[in-house]
């Protein structure tokens, strides 16, 4: 059997005892930095043999782990944090499971997104996105103003311009911004997406509120909504103010994804 187990995402106090009873009970634990998941498995008393299992070396290691199930051996899988294939290695390895037939199950516990959405207070459904893709065209395809209550993971270095970017394509929604989950200092925000967040450390969770009822015009990509302007005669400047008014944001965003 193999075992994707979640581990705690911040206070190591967390994990399940399910989790440390089965984490003792396997005969390897795959985990995505093993430096790291020692602190945990000595906090617990946990003494296994443990192997790398991260996104880079992920199909690499699939014939070690297939090697343990024919064996009829138990192994437990672990990410740094949170639950695997949730933006964390996994994923490869289930496939391959359920190709060769071998059993696996899942270990619950925590999930930042869920903890995050929790505290946001808003009415699901939810989606979740994950990192937003580092292409605009990628996001695009993924985003539109029909977007509902969204949860996406975010780095520090990338806060600013991810929500300055959602305000582009959603406008400027009520969010809920979250930090250092189930730790002493964790902190939540309230804000809009055109507030400035004076933070320069850690990664944090953005769950943005779903919008007021939508404009048909903002269902389109901002291409299609200046294009739509232009060609019933406004000249583009005219039409950059209309799509900005339209989408509730600065016409300055509206010119930067023109460009």
């Amino acid at each position: 059997m193999v075992y994707f187990i979640a581990t705690p995402i911040g206070n190591l106090g967390e994990i399940t005892y399910r989790a440390t009873e089965t984490l003792q009970s396997v005969s390897a634990i795959f985990c995505e930095d093993t430096r790291h998941s020692k602190i945990l498995l000595d906090r617990y008393g946990i003494s296994k043999p443990t192997y790398s299992y991260h996104k880079f070396n992920e199909t690499k290691q699939l014939d070690l782990v297939l090697s343990f199930c024919r064996r009829g051996e138990d192994v437990a899988v672990i990410s740094d944090a949170g639950m695997p294939c949730i933006n964390d290695p996994g994923k490869t390895l289930v496939n391959a499971l359920k190709k060769e037939g071998f059993p696996y199950t899942v270990v619950s516990g925590a999930s930042a997104f869920v903890n995050a959405f929790v505290l946001s207070g808003y009415d699901p459904p939810f989606t979740y996105y994950g990192f937003l893709p580092e292409k605009i065209s990628d996001r695009d395809k993924l985003l539109d103003a029909s977007v509902g209550v969204a949860v996406f993971y975010v780095s520090v270095h990338d806060l600013a311009e991810n929500m300055s970017y959602l305000r582009g394509r959603l406008g400027n929604r009520e969010c809920c911004l979250v930090k250092e989950l189930t730790k002493s200092h964790e902190k939540v925000r309230f804000c809009r997406l055109a507030d400035e967040i004076d933070d320069d450390k850690g990664e944090f969770v953005l769950v943005v509120n779903r919008g007021d009822e939508v404009n048909p015009l903002c269902l389109l990509s901002v291409k299609e909504h200046l294009d739509y302007y232009m060609k019933d005669g406004m000249s583009k400047s005219e039409a950059v103010k209309a799509v900005a008014k339209d989408r509730n944001v600065p016409k300055n965003e509206i010119y930067k994804q023109t460009l």
